[in-house]
């Protein structure tokens, strides 16, 4: 039983990441536009952050399929060995 709840609470953190990538997206867009707003440089600090939270939304989803590929190598590890 433990190990099944180890396991759904592996994919749970594994399903934030559309999450993760809209929210980097908005944060930058907002910041950006935010700053246009202050600045009056409408529309170059919001294309910029924007650009800026899709990279860090991108590096956020790179780094969680390192992980998920480790993940996976170690499961296929542990089933060869029988257990």
């Amino acid at each position: 039983m433990k190990d099944d709840n180890r396991g759904v609470f592996k994919y749970m953190h594994y399903s934030t990441i559309g999450i993760e990538m809209a929210v980097s997206v908005a944060v930058g867009g907002f910041f950006g536009w935010w700053l246009d707003g202050k600045l009056g440089t409408t529309p170059w600090f919001f294309i910029f952050w924007l650009l800026c939270g899709v990279a860090a939304g991108f590096r956020s989803l790179f780094k969680l399929a390192k992980k998920y590929m480790k993940d996976i190598k170690e499961d296929e590890h542990q089933g060869s060995n029988g257990t």
